[in-house]
């Protein structure tokens, strides 16, 4: 599992966003100032680093800059309110790996972070999740597997060809053989409930799926499909 340390000044905020990056594969560091960074930050442990800019105690911008100038070979992401393209400019001309907004997509920040991974070759347990087009069955991290139904496996299938990435309906429905014009989109409601709580009752393990709001779903884990 990949140490990452997260700091946030928002308590409230900071820590459904540590138990998104926790339910998504990683160890999880949680701090809200740069004296509390300072204090848990271990250079040899700590591999991938999200960090807020504006800061009770400094910014977080000189907090990236002191790390490059350290040498210390981190993979880095802002994470903040401030979005403009004046701010990315500058974060990333410090030393930023990426620089996200908030308000952005859970989905963006689970792929930007597992395409640093890839970039930095660290090894991420959770790429065990597995779609067995043949059999019909789902491989959990654990080794445990999952039967599927046929409607299950269009649906994962096409939720985990693209991990991180944001499905509309559309995309699944036709997935399904449906005509979107014409579907009743609370029969794709009632599937993934149903396909989640498969998951659930039968391996005791949530399905890494986010409903995104009036758009689609994403699987934030990382997958493969066999067929």
């Amino acid at each position: 599992m990949i140490d990452l340390i997260f700091l946030e000044d928002d308590p409230v905020l900071g820590a459904e966003l540590a138990d998104f990056l926790g339910e998504i594969g990683y160890r999880v560091t949680f701090v809200t100032s740069l004296a509390e960074f300072d204090a848990a930050f271990e250079a040899g442990r700590h591999r991938l680093a999200v960090i807020d800019v504006g800061l009770p105690d400094g910014s977080g911008l000189a907090l990236i800059e002191q790390l490059r100038n350290a040498g210390d070979r981190l993979g880095v992401v802002v994470f903040s309110a401030r979005g403009s393209t004046l701010d990315k400019i500058e974060g990333l001309g410090i030393g930023a790996d990426h620089y996200l907004a908030k308000g952005c997509d859970l989905g963006e920040l689970s792929a930007t972070l597992e395409a640093l991974c890839r970039r930095l070759e660290l090894s991420h347990s959770q790429l065990a999740w597995c779609l067995e087009i043949g059999p019909r069955r789902l491989r959990l991290p654990d080794g445990s597997q999952v039967s599927l139904s046929q409607q299950d496996m269009l649906v994962l299938r096409c939720l985990m060809a693209a991990p991180g990435e944001s499905i509309s309906r559309r995309q699944i429905i036709q997935a399904l053989g449906g005509d979107y014009l014409s579907y009743d989109q609370r029969r794709l409601d009632t599937q993934m409930k149903r396909l989640r709580r498969k998951v659930l009752d039968n391996a005791g393990t949530e399905l890494p799926i986010k409903t995104l709001r009036n758009s689609g779903y994403c699987f934030y884990g990382g997958a493969s499909v066999r067929s």
